[in-house]
């Protein structure tokens, strides 16, 4: 297990080097350029070829490269061409805010996902799978941006059960220890604080989840029928085991396994592309540095970010391949 955790981390290095090379001969093959985005109405050639010269972005492409992953392996990723602060430092302000959306929306999509999945299987064209079906259609057909505000007009405009935007509300004075705002309150006992930042989390995290859960349910749904039809699970009926033991042991545990590979691709997903759900609920996390950075052309906040979203795929692709392991032991034996 080690030499396999090993073997995969050793992966890493080439592949973001790979993607390094894709995304930075990508960011230069864009019409315009920065230098166009940020003088707006007041480019001119002249303007153009001087900030191109002081950027560096009159050298050949292969140079800039070059002077890129020779500050990345130091840990400069550049400077904004918006704020003029450091890429890291952005990131690691805007960081905690998406990872605490996405991990609520995963923990909504993976709680209610399987569970739902697996009943829908075992009620198979009964009242309850056709509607988990027609659900999960819904789910995957309704734009993310289009539900964010609805959720906001119903539940926060008309019933405000719950605050329409921001991560918590003016006034709040909460101690900043890790940049997770509900987690900082528990630490510093700041309840009120931690209260605050969960109600302005539900509706982003609903939003954000709707896809993930459909999925997962879908995947769970098919995952179960194909093993309930298996000769092993039949065999388990037939020696007289317990239902329970079969469902757990036999049925379930044997259908994880596919559900386990959305999961983590659905996880991606969720690190990656929450820029709608944020722009809604003015979240100012990756996703906002993310769409400036398009906006602006802001090539050194792009190229950390695409980068960082890499990083995150092969890291989590890493944790489902162990939790394969995990789940089936057939395949820690091979």
């Amino acid at each position: 297990m080690l030499r396999f955790v090993v073997r995969r981390l050793l992966q890493v290095v080439p592949t973001l080097l790979l993607l390094s090379v894709l995304v930075f001969a990508w960011l230069r093959s864009l019409p315009g350029g920065p230098a166009s985005a940020f003088l707006g109405d007041r480019a001119t050639p002249e303007r153009v070829a001087e900030l191109n010269r002081v950027l560096g972005l009159d050298q050949p492409v292969w140079v800039q490269y070059l002077r890129f992953l020779g500050r990345a392996f130091t840990g400069d990723l550049g400077n904004s061409q918006i704020t003029g602060e450091p890429v890291l430092s952005e990131i690691g302000r805007a960081l905690p805010a998406t990872v605490e959306l996405s991990v609520a929306a995963l923990l909504i999509a993976v709680t209610l996902g399987i569970p739902l999945g697996y009943l829908s299987a075992r009620h198979r064209g009964r009242p309850l799978d056709v509607a988990t079906v027609i659900g999960t259609l819904v789910g995957v057909a309704v734009p993310v941006f289009f539900l964010g505000y609805l959720l906001k007009a119903v539940f926060a405009v008309e019933l405000g059960l719950f605050p329409p935007s921001g991560r918590q509300s003016v006034g709040i004075d909460a101690t900043n220890v890790t940049g997770f705002a509900v987690l900082d309150g528990l630490l510093t006992r700041e309840l009120d604080a931690s209260w605050d930042a969960l109600t302005h989390l539900v509706l982003p995290a609903v939003a954000l989840a709707t896809i993930p859960l459909a999925v997962i349910v879908r995947i769970t749904r098919a995952s179960v029928l194909d093993v309930l039809g298996s000769d092993f699970v039949r065999t388990a009926n037939a020696k007289g085991l317990a239902p329970s033991t079969v469902r757990g042991r036999h049925v379930l545990r044997n259908a994880l396994l596919p559900v386990s590979t959305t999961i983590g691709l659905q996880t991606g997903l969720l690190l990656a592309g929450a820029v709608l759900t944020e722009k809604v609920f003015v979240w100012g996390g990756i996703g906002t540095l993310l769409a400036q950075g398009i906006e602006q052309r802001d090539y050194p906040r792009l190229q950390a970010l695409l980068l960082l979203g890499a990083l995150v795929y092969v890291l989590v692709n890493l944790l489902v391949d162990l939790s394969y392991a995990i789940i089936d032991p057939r395949v820690r034996l091979s």
